[in-house]
């Protein structure tokens, strides 16, 4: 018998990496070669032949078995070993797993969300609707997760919850920990929550009513979440480091099988090919199940071109804020009107604001100075108000740390010009008040301007009614589309800056059991979309994915508080690839009269389209496409709720689309046609009148986009515009985008 050393196993245990790898379905259409058992011999046929004449080995090395989401599994293997598996017949491809980022007591009522009446009522709160959470895991126990008024669940219901029958109930469904849950590394491990992020997004999503919630004493009120009657199953797939996307598409596969209604990801990585993306991939065997499926856009913004999760049958969900602000003020000098308005969650009681403190700029003091706040940077601020800059790779907490380590007294956090006037409230560990690019040039001012500058920090508490909510947050990420610009991305906007919801862990000495926290992110804005696309779903469940997405979409609003134009981060109206189709408005949501409709079928020829292969078509539906006996579509081609349309310059060629529509409201119903063409461009829509006679029925419109003279080359790249159609009591908008492209 051969034997290898120690030494050389040693080694190669030192090279092996997870891989994903996709191979054909077994050729044998025997039950056994379709079992989980017979799918699994099948993976296990293409590791290396030293590795299966050892069952232990073999065992060790298949990390996940993937059955639902595609064929395929991931594995512990070499690069020398999965170039010999190349040769293998059925294997198709193979890369290393990757690893993604991350990315309330007052947003129901701000979404229009009320207790005893209306959409809550109506849908008795999402009743009987389960939501799959994939994510850092959950804190089990909180009261947000109590079964308190939630119905057993459906008997549909396969899943399972891997706590212990306490922490286990009629809310809290389905727990599984995928992270080093796989076959090579068994932990049997509860998905706990070490981090905060899955609890807190769990609990925004479907959390219960929770009185008397707050955080260091502000934004106090009842905690809930968007279905507070749904159920929750959570899948950890995160972890300190990320989140592996073997793992995330081994939590798919089961929260297919397990029978949930909505998947909630507030996680992405960039922009690929959907064919390489695995929650694309996960996300199409979701719709194929009719399961809906809701993606953080990205925190990437304010940046063009920066979002994830851009496929069309995944609801992609931008941030913005809500009329809460958790108000501070930095005042200069001894003039009472010198001051800057601010935000800051941590609002110290026995910090004196009345007296004021001597005022620094970071980037002036110490022998290494740093605008940034980095550590060990800061010297001789003892007892002072130190102002810092945003960015340079420092967290805005770890900035106050800082400050607080050198004896600052306070901070003031100034925004980098690309965030203008987008601040956060967070929890520092120091008095401190975040103030926006404008303000912070204008106290930079003053301090060069006197030799002895001096601040205050005044503290105004939680304040309800600003008039320019929603603003979109600078930080959420912007479109086009890289994987596909002929689609509109991001879909839609929601809460996503300070958003109170549930935290695993006491943040201030005044709680106890019911633990709260508040941050943002479109982590925070996509459980929002997804509890809402569960209270849709349990009032309309013959709705598909497809429905629900455009319901959302065609009755957003376009306009903030005070009747204008919803604004960015530098205070002026927000452009299309911030918004989308708009903020939700899940009361008309409910009742659109219109849906664009769409089955997973019709995006074999969008996929065509993309000039996809034959085999990356395969991989992400789970099918055997022959695009050449298909007719391919272009992008924006496809039934979508949006149009998303390039113009190159010099074209002269109309581009022609259809769109189909299905009644949802009364029988009979007539809507008639409202557009908003955008700049330099001519539309036309035939017909003008939609007429309907029956629910259900589906009418068929063209229109028809050509470029007027000099189309792109005024200096305005971008341009907007809405096809709106409208009857006696329903408006159905869909957003135009026109990007202008030099040749």
């Amino acid at each position: 018998m051969f034997y290898r050393s120690l030494g050389l196993v040693q080694e190669e245990q030192n090279s092996l990496q997870t891989y994903i790898v996709w191979v054909e379905k077994p050729v044998s259409r025997n039950i056994f070669s379709q079992s989980h058992e017979g799918l699994e011999s099948w993976y296990q046929s293409f590791l290396p032949e030293t590795t299966v004449n050892s069952n232990e080995q073999k065992s060790s090395r298949i990390v996940h078995a993937y059955r639902n989401v595609g064929t395929g599994f991931a594995a512990k293997l070499t690069p020398e070993e999965v170039k010999a598996m190349e040769k293998k017949q059925g294997f198709v491809s193979a890369r290393p797993e990757r690893i993604l980022p991350l990315q309330t007591t007052h947003t129901p009522d701000f979404l229009g969300l009320h207790q005893g009446y209306g959409l809550w009522k109506q849908t008795n709160y999402g009743e009987g609707v389960i939501i799959g959470v994939l994510d850092t895991g959950i804190g089990a126990g909180h009261p947000s997760f109590s079964d308190e008024g939630v119905p057993p669940p459906p008997a549909r219901w396969k899943g399972k919850c891997e706590f212990n029958a306490t922490l286990c109930n009629n809310k809290l469904i389905g727990a599984k920990n995928f992270v080093g849950s796989g076959k090579g590394n068994t932990t049997d491990s509860p998905p706990v929550d070490n981090h905060g992020h899955g609890t807190h997004t769990s609990s925004t999503a479907a959390g219960n009513f929770v009185a008397g919630a707050s955080v260091f004493g502000e934004a106090n009120g009842t905690a809930v979440g968007m279905a507070p009657y749904a159920h929750l199953a959570m899948y950890k797939v995160c972890a300190g480091g990320g989140c592996a996307d073997g793992d995330i598409l081994a939590a798919l596969d089961a929260a297919v099988e397990d029978g949930v209604d909505v998947l909630s990801l507030s996680l992405g990585g960039e922009s690929l090919p959907f064919y390489e993306d695995v929650i694309a991939i996960g996300a199409f065997a979701a719709i194929q199940k009719g399961i809906f499926f809701s993606c953080a856009a990205g925190n990437s913004g304010p940046s063009y071109n920066s979002l994830s999760n851009e496929a069309p049958w995944i609801l992609t969900v931008g941030a913005s804020t809500t009329d809460r602000i958790l108000k501070s003020k930095a005042q200069i000098g001894d003039d009472k009107n010198n001051h800057f308005d601010g935000k800051s969650l941590s609002q110290p009681e026995d910090f004196d604001s009345t007296v004021s403190l001597p005022l620094v700029y970071a980037g002036s003091v110490g022998n290494q100075p740093s605008a940034s706040c980095k550590a060990g940077s800061l010297e001789n601020v003892e007892g002072k108000i130190v102002l810092c800059e945003t960015g340079g790779g420092v967290t805005n907490i770890a900035k106050g740390e800082e400050v607080k380590r050198a004896g600052g007294a306070a901070m003031i956090l100034m925004n980098q010009e690309t965030d203008g006037f987008s601040t956060l409230a967070e929890s520092h560990v120091l008095p401190s008040t975040h103030v926006s690019y404008a303000a912070g040039l204008q106290i930079k001012s003053y301090i060069s301007s006197t030799s002895s500058p001096t601040a205050k920090i005044l503290f105004n508490g939680t304040v309800i009614g600003d008039a320019l909510a929603p603003k979109v947050a600078s930080f959420s990420s912007r479109g086009p589309s890289s994987a596909s610009p002929g689609i509109l991305k991001p879909d839609i906007i929601g809460p996503g800056v300070s958003i109170l919801a549930a935290w695993p862990v006491a943040v201030d000495q005044t709680q106890s059991k019911a633990t709260f926290n508040i941050i943002s992110g479109t982590s925070m804005s996509t459980p929002h979309l997804s509890g809402i696309a569960a209270l849709l779903k349990s009032s309309h469940p013959d709705w598909s994915p497809a429905a629900i997405k455009s319901a959302i979409m065609t009755t957003a609003n376009v306009l903030n508080l005070e009747g204008k134009p919803i604004v960015d981060q530098t205070l002026e109206p927000a452009d299309i690839f911030a918004t989308g189709a708009g903020h939700v408005n899940p009361s008309k949501a409910n009742d659109p009269g219109l849906v664009y409709d769409t089955q997973p079928k019709d995006y074999i020829p969008y996929l065509c389209g993309l000039n996809y292969t034959d085999q990356q078509i395969q991989l992400i539906t789970k099918q055997a496409v022959i695009c050449s006996q298909v007719e391919a579509i272009p992008e924006a081609q496809l039934n979508y709720p949006s149009f998303s349309i390039k113009i190159r310059s010099n074209e002269t060629q109309s581009q022609y689309y259809t769109r189909t529509v299905r009644n949802v409201g009364p029988a009979s119903s007539t809507y008639n046609l409202d557009l908003l063409v955008p700049h330099k461009m001519g539309m036309s829509v035939n017909p003008q009148v939609l007429t309907f006679t029956e629910v259900n029925q589906e009418l068929t419109f063209h229109v028809e986009f050509i470029a007027e003279d000099g189309a792109g080359k005024d200096g305005v790249p971008i341009s907007q515009g809405y096809l709106r159609w409208f009857s006696d009591k329903y408006n159905v908008t869909s957003p135009i985008a026109v990007v202008f492209e030099s040749t």
